[in-house]
């Protein structure tokens, strides 16, 4: 789908041309969601850019994500994408920058394009340029990974909470609670690589764009909005190796709690054994078939082995309390 941004009355005014042969020379910002080769060189035609494939935005490799063709800055990130339907990813996203004239290549749909789309729609700047449409996207972007993030952090730490002080409700059931929070421990695990791996291309982005911000055609508060999303971006991945980290020690601390479990029922059938044993042993003995046994012709010979096989079932349990082994 291809999407043409233009200024009308202090906004930027969508539309969604059906001939490509005449795209308004005046557009700031095109916008291709998952186009068709007919759309592709409509724009090549209009900006006189090639347009990445799919398979070229895929490539992993810096000077394939970011690099200079006849005067057009190419710029690839990972961005997030699917997050509120609980199946977070990672897609690429190429932004271009030619003639002050913005193409952005997507085969996903970021929650933040669709913010600047109605943002600039409502409102734009007089004489916004696609550097100034890159901009309020890369800001919208790191606001979403920084949200995500806080999302991810409160998540966490209601994890930990249920590990370290359950509730009385929750102490039951235990094995289904402890297979839940793993499944939650996984989830923020890899939301929160997913996050970090999309400010790392972020952050390569920015300082790929600031390296060409000293030209005239970026204004001085460009220049200091570029700076702003540097250092946001790098206090943003710091946060997501700590809570990376963080995700790791709930992770070892669950998997201990576990541990303790596992060796409690294994010590509770221990002492059931020990307990057992000795009234298994008296009544092992009284059920050896042997013709002279003296205490088979006691009147009081069974409650006596029922008393003896009692007190050595006692027994061992009260030495195991009192040596606080229970």
């Amino acid at each position: 789908m291809l999407s043409i941004f233009a200024p009308a009355s202090a906004a930027l005014r969508k539309s969604s041309p059906a001939d490509l042969t005449t795209l308004p020379d005046n557009a700031v910002w095109i916008d291709l969601e998952k186009p068709t080769p007919e759309e592709d060189r409509a724009v090549e035609r209009l900006a006189g850019v090639a347009v990445p494939t799919r398979e070229d935005m895929q490539e992993i490799e810096i000077s394939s994500r970011l690099y200079v063709e006849n005067g057009a800055r190419y710029m690839t990130a990972s961005l997030m994408c699917g997050t509120e339907s609980g199946a977070p990813r990672i897609t690429p996203i190429t932004f271009i920058l030619s003639n002050h004239r913005l193409v952005t290549v997507r085969y996903d749909a970021p929650k933040p394009f669709a913010l600047v789309e109605n943002k600039l729609a409502r409102a734009a700047a007089q004489g916004l340029t696609g550097e100034g449409v890159l901009l309020e996207l890369l800001d919208a972007v790191i606001d979403r990974c920084a949200d995500i993030l806080e999302r991810a952090g409160a998540d966490v730490d209601q994890v930990s909470h249920d590990i370290f002080e359950p509730d009385a409700s929750a102490r039951t059931g235990r094995a289904k609670r402890y297979s839940e929070i793993l499944i939650a421990i996984g989830r923020k695990g890899d939301l929160t690589s997913k996050v970090r791996e999309s400010l790392v291309s972020i952050g390569r982005l920015v300082t790929f764009v600031a390296a060409d911000s000293d030209s005239d055609k970026w204004s001085k508060e460009m220049r200091a909005q570029l700076k702003t999303m540097q250092r946001d971006v790098a206090s943003l991945t710091d946060h997501a190796s700590y809570l990376s980290n963080k995700i790791t020690f709930v992770l070892d601390a669950m998997l201990g709690v576990v541990n303790l479990e596992q060796n409690n029922i294994i010590k509770l059938f221990s002492v059931m054994a020990v307990v057992l044993m000795p009234p298994t042993l008296i009544a092992s003995i009284y059920g050896m078939n042997f013709k002279l046994m003296p205490e088979l012709d006691w009147p009081h010979g069974y409650p006596f082995a029922l008393a003896m096989m009692v007190i050595a079932a006692v027994l061992p349990y009260m030495v195991f309390k009192w040596k606080k082994w229970l």
